[in-house]
């Protein structure tokens, strides 16, 4: 999928009913969800940034809507405008994960997991 800007917003009410496992009382907080709507990053080092010298990590919960069968998330990132290109590997399929990019912007997502694919944009200060 080939985008223009960055298309993602970041909501900042409740998680999606389905990704409020674990959370108890209010869950809002920083999120985004897939363009398809299988998968959801909630973001607890929100906003997302390239250098956190003395701040929280870039801290994400992946959580897919369905239930998959045993195997990484990967995370295939493109900056857009650019030729960049990174890939990072969750272990164990969606969950939390500590996801740094190299530079600032916007970042298209592709986000592989057994028997799902999706894609958001998530910007990065």
């Amino acid at each position: 999928m080939t985008r223009s800007g960055c298309g993602s917003p970041v909501a900042t009410g409740p998680l999606p009913e389905w990704a409020r496992t674990g959370f108890s009382g209010d869950s809002s907080m920083p999120h985004v969800l897939g363009d398809r709507g299988d998968i959801v990053a909630a973001i607890f080092g929100y906003p997302l940034a390239v250098s956190r010298p003395d701040g929280p990590s870039n801290k994400i919960l992946w959580v897919s809507k369905a239930t998959a069968p045993p195997g990484d998330l990967v995370i295939d990132a493109k900056l857009d405008g650019t030729a960049v290109t990174e890939t990072r590997h969750v272990s164990g399929g969606p969950g939390p994960s500590i996801v740094d990019l190299p530079r600032a912007g916007c970042w298209h997502l592709t986000l592989t997991w057994p028997e799902h694919t999706d894609t958001m944009d998530l910007t990065y200060q």
